[in-house]
């Protein structure tokens, strides 16, 4: 099964992954980087959320953009944009929230979700089918990956069926850390290598970004 990518390229699809879409998570505030869209900064030459598009499109049944404010900033991308249903900038567990009510309500066949940082250029290319390996395998509702012993909650696969719960735990009991909330629930893990460089990385301040384009070296590009 092929898709076609927002750029118009045409990617292959496994089919263990055809039936699960990606939420790109951008609605941060980027205050270490003085303010604006951290996704939307150049690394070599292609901007960061242009990199993870490019990552996640063969891997996933469609993408959506998570972000706040006006949304035709994201215009040349060509995905939905869903901002936040909950106020304040409560983190990313409200966009997690908005991505699972999207798809409850547009994608009523589909059971999870992937949710990726907007602001992680070298996503690994097996992400989706390895977290579905596992969520499978163990039996879970939700999987996480990790890397050099450390755990990345923004990145993983989220059952659509817990959306009430993720509602109930924002708004009533005003959880903000994803780890605390998951923590309720069996989780698998799924850790990746970092070498020749962790997958990971993510640009949270303007020294990030010159180390990103280092990276982007080593990545090929």
């Amino acid at each position: 099964m092929s898709r076609r990518n927002p750029h118009g390229t045409s990617a292959r699809v496994k089919s263990v992954t055809s039936n699960i879409p990606g939420v790109l998570l951008a609605g941060g505030l980027a205050r270490r980087m003085g303010g604006g869209d951290k996704p939307m900064r150049a690394i070599g030459g292609r901007t960061i959320l242009d990199r993870v598009i490019a990552r996640l499109a063969p891997q996933c049944d469609g993408l959506i953009l998570n972000a706040n404010g006006d949304p035709a900033r994201f215009a040349a991308f060509g995905l939905p944009v869903i901002a936040d249903s909950v106020a304040d900038f409560p983190g990313p567990l409200a966009g997690i929230l908005a991505a699972l009510d999207w798809t409850a309500s547009n994608r009523p066949d589909v059971k999870v979700v992937l949710s990726a940082a907007a602001d992680c250029p070298f996503l690994p290319r097996d992400l989706v089918s390895r977290l579905h390996g596992a969520l499978e395998a163990e039996k879970t509702e939700l999987a996480v990956a990790a890397s050099n012993g450390q755990s990345h909650p923004v990145i993983g696969l989220w059952s659509v069926s817990l959306r009430e719960e993720l509602r109930h735990a924002l708004v009533v009991e005003d959880i903000r850390k994803i780890d605390r909330w998951t923590a309720r629930y069996r989780l698998a893990t799924v850790t990746w290598p970092v070498t020749p460089l962790d997958p990971f990385f993510n640009a949270n301040t303007m020294d990030d970004i010159a180390e990103a384009e280092r990276l982007a070296a080593l990545d090929g590009g």
